[in-house]
């Protein structure tokens, strides 16, 4: 009995391995099927129908989609119920005929929020973002000389010139979806971390796209002084307010002077070697020395001891994102702070407020 026992433990077990690669090889068939609600505009045609319950049906003639498909959006919306991007409710009280209804994590993909990540979920399911997967044991296993990264080793060049050259559209997309990422991380920021701002009177966001984050800092502090500075094409139509600014300029170069520097999502792009750049161009350019000034950095720090395990699978996926894409990568707190003292700073602060992200204070 000992042994049989044995035997049906030994085979459960590896009836979980297969059901573990199983679900890790179609990982992709739950982000396909959240990019085709996003493409259909289902969260907001649900969030548009009167506020109620959307049965089944009234989804269909919504969509306008053929009533031979019908059953196949059931498919599709029960796999995105079960996953919690929707949910379902009774209709009438006097019946038990349900009807589909958002939840939190599809309101943040309802197009005209603030913080919505509708274009964030089209840029980085792009399949020009997308190609560059299939090819990284290939890159792998190429030479030194070769591409630093699989997406220049499918498409020949870097992300950012790529985008600039060939694909206009995914650049503005790109922003954009910057732009609705950042909207919920201000937010947190400008009340969760208020007393960061206290006493400064200047701040400058680094590399901050359409000014989302400045523009928030801007509205909540009146009396500091915002200026965004990043590339011409992404600032020159952007408006600013009386105490907001749009500086067009390269961050590798010269930065404007300011009492602090705000860095969001930036130095996760980009390597060592050109962080410990920029975050030297900062020090330079901070104009209160004898008084202090800082850096506030606002991307992840990895804590694989500390963090739960969904988090830091994010966030590890964040890295390979990083890796495939770019030049740069998510850091553990040693390797944070390697960067902060190859650019001259003393010494630097770690507040974890921002779910995935923490807020990082550095001191000169």
């Amino acid at each position: 009995m000992e042994k049989k026992g044995g035997e049906e433990a030994k085979y459960e077990e590896l009836l979980q391995a297969q059901a573990h690669i199983y679900k890790h090889t179609y990982y992709f068939i739950n982000s396909m099927s959240l990019k085709c609600a996003v493409e259909l505009s289902i969260p907001d045609i649900i969030h548009n129908h009167h506020g109620k319950p959307m049965t089944h049906s009234e989804l269909v003639t919504a969509l306008q989609i053929p009533q031979s498909r019908s059953a196949h959006l059931y498919r599709l919306m029960r796999i995105l119920v079960h996953n919690g991007f929707f949910a379902t409710q009774k209709v009438h009280d006097h019946d038990d005929q349900e009807g589909y209804v958002l939840t939190l994590s599809s309101k943040l993909l309802l197009k005209d929020q603030k913080s919505s990540l509708c274009m964030y979920n089209l840029t980085m399911l792009d399949p020009v973002l997308l190609s560059p997967w299939q090819a990284l044991s290939a890159w792998f296993k190429g030479s030194d000389d070769d591409e630093v990264n699989a997406f220049k080793t499918v498409h020949k060049k870097g992300i950012w010139e790529y985008m600039s050259n060939e694909r206009a559209d995914l650049y503005l997309l790109f922003n954009g979806a910057m732009a609705g990422e950042s909207g919920l991380v201000s937010s947190v920021l400008v009340t969760k971390c208020k007393t960061m701002f206290e006493g400064l009177r200047s701040v400058v966001d680094v590399g901050g796209g359409v000014g989302i984050m400045a523009r928030a800092i801007a509205e909540a502090f009146p009396r500091i002084k915002c200026i965004v500075l990043d590339l011409p094409h992404v600032v020159n139509s952007c408006q600013g307010s009386e105490n907001l600014n749009f500086v067009a300029g390269d961050m590798f170069q010269s930065i404007a002077s300011a009492d602090a520097f705000l860095i969001k999502g930036v130095l996760h792009d980009w390597s060592d070697e050109e962080c410990v750049k920029i975050l030297k161009r900062c020090r330079e350019a901070i104009s209160s020395k004898e008084e202090g000034g800082k850096v506030i950095i606002v991307d992840m720090v990895i804590d694989m001891k500390e963090s739960t395990h969904e988090s830091t699978e994010i966030q590890l996926m964040f890295d390979m994102e990083m890796m495939v894409e770019v030049t740069g990568k998510e850091r553990i707190r040693h390797e944070w702070e390697k960067l902060f003292i190859e650019a001259g700073f003393i010494t630097y602060k770690i507040t974890p407020c921002l779910g995935l992200r923490s807020v990082i204070e550095v001191f000169i």
